[in-house]
């Protein structure tokens, strides 16, 4: 690699939800501030180990962020430069780093969850004090949260008119993507910082579904698994995405959390596809997954404007609910062996493969609250701990829609899973997969639950029955509303 020039001013990028060097908003500002630039990543224990009342972070996830942050490292000496793996607090490293390796500017992307947000301002006033230049900006969504508001100035709490005001702006500025950087100058020897290796953290992870996992970790998957997607099943998105026996999704949700995809790529690639449509039908499962785009912005610029979502619910009234929160029957649900089939199959998919159908995920989430009354942010942490594409806004705003104590015009909704699985699982096929003890079981029965004894062969009775459980949630619910 070509040695720094004594008279290059040297710039320190930190990623952190951004692993990619194509299309990196705060990459190329630190480019072109000068080519003397060098990345670094910190796996900061706040993370991935955080203190127990936070929840771990899952092993799909650090699987893959390790396997990412690999390609990452190869992407950046294929630049020119180089990529570093820093262990420990970002507030105390990063001026350090900045300082050994005589960095004149630090750059990076910023981020809507709490603690990071705070994290970086400590980050910044290190640095500024040292001196050193700080430059950030916005990546990770298509608008800024600033720039959405309502005609009062207010920030949204409805998704209907977030999604118009957020789709106009972006049709507006139609963006852009940009080419990874090329032609970097790498840091002089004498320079060069210890960086940890990835070694340990690639065997330890602890995840046992890769081969079962749809989601795949760096940036060129990232891109290939887009452009599959953008060719074949995002014209049939609507109604594909609702069965979850069908590839009919775009298994882009981990990409996109940690970065190795950027909203951009996704938006843009969806406009190419748009170009290419045959059908009204197609064009409107185009339009469709652009909406799914943008509750993901929604939910990331309702944790910035309304960062208390993390420690609770949005209602105040759910504050008061009077949970059950029955031990044994939130083990039950979160083992897959609830007795109700389409309950277990998700659950089974998520602790085996690390991810879960959306479809599945609101019919669990359901399930969870209205039927087994546990409180909702059980159920958000056991997401948290399992899920491959873990995401503090995402999965927040999922569990809170669900949940109804959200920001939800319809402040009342509940799933009768049988009815959800003949739906949307008609043949019983996703069933079959995730509970193959069930594979003998006539479909008709499979799908609403009443299994005769003979046929359960071990499988669990029901823990509950709906229709009961719907009335007590429902009693529940009047009383605090009153």
């Amino acid at each position: 690699m070509t040695a720094a020039p004594t008279t290059a001013s040297r710039t320190l990028f930190w990623h952190r939800r951004d692993l990619r060097l194509a299309d990196n908003l705060g990459v190329c500002a630190a480019v072109e501030i000068s080519p003397a630039v060098t990345g670094v990543y910190v796996l900061d224990p706040q993370v991935i180990t955080p203190p127990e009342h936070l929840p771990p972070m899952a092993p799909a996830r650090l699987w893959f962020l390790i396997e990412s942050l690999i390609e990452l490292q190869r992407r950046w000496r294929d630049a020119g430069s180089r990529l570093l793996i820093l262990e420990g607090d970002p507030v105390e490293l990063l001026p350090r780093l900045a300082a050994q390796i005589q960095a004149e500017a630090v750059v990076w992307n910023r981020d809507v969850e709490p603690y990071a947000r705070e994290r970086d301002r400590q980050v910044a006033k290190r640095l500024q004090a040292d001196g050193r230049k700080v430059m950030v900006d916005w990546d990770q969504l298509l608008i800024a949260p600033e720039r959405l508001k309502t005609g009062a100035g207010d920030p949204y709490r409805v998704y209907g008119p977030f999604l118009r005001n957020w789709r106009g702006q972006v049709q507006a500025h139609q963006p852009d993507t940009a080419s990874a950087p090329t032609g970097l100058i790498d840091l002089e020897p004498a320079l060069l910082p210890e960086s940890v290796s990835l070694g340990s953290y690639q065997t330890n992870h602890g995840f046992a579904g890769i081969d079962l996992c749809p989601c795949r970790p760096g940036e060129s998957a990232a891109l290939e698994q887009l452009s599959s997607f953008c060719d074949a099943a995002l014209y049939e998105y609507e109604p594909d995405r609702n069965f979850p026996s069908v590839v009919g999704t775009s298994y882009l949700s981990a990409a996109l959390s940690v970065g190795t995809l950027s909203p951009r790529q996704a938006w843009c690639a969806a406009q190419e596809a748009r170009a290419q449509a045959r059908s009204d039908e197609q064009l409107a499962a185009l339009g469709v997954w652009e909406q799914e785009l943008g509750w993901r912005e929604f939910y990331q610029q309702a944790l910035f404007h309304f960062p208390e979502l993390a420690d609770g619910p949005y209602r105040e009234q759910w504050r008061r609910f009077p949970w059950e929160n029955n031990e044994a029957w939130f083990a039950a649900w979160r083992d897959g062996m609830t007795g109700m089939p389409i309950i277990d199959a998700a659950m089974r998919q998520l602790n085996q493969s690390g991810w879960m159908h959306n479809r599945c995920r609101m019919i669990v989430a359901s399930f969870l609250v209205k039927d087994l009354i546990c409180d909702w942010r059980w159920g958000e942490r056991a997401f948290m701990e399992l899920e491959v594409d873990g995401d503090l806004a995402a999965n927040n705003g999922g569990w809170q829609w669900s949940a109804s104590s959200g920001m939800d015009p319809k402040p009342l909704r509940i799933f009768n899973p049988a009815t959800q699985a003949s739906k949307f699982d008609a043949e019983g096929e996703y069933i079959r997969r995730w509970v193959p003890e069930l594979r003998h079981v006539n479909t008709k029965d499979l799908l609403s639950g009443d299994i005769g004894a003979l046929e359960r062969r071990g499988y669990p009775e029901p823990l509950i029955e709906h229709k009961q459980q719907q009335a007590l949630f429902k009693s529940l619910y009047a009383s605090i509303r009153s």
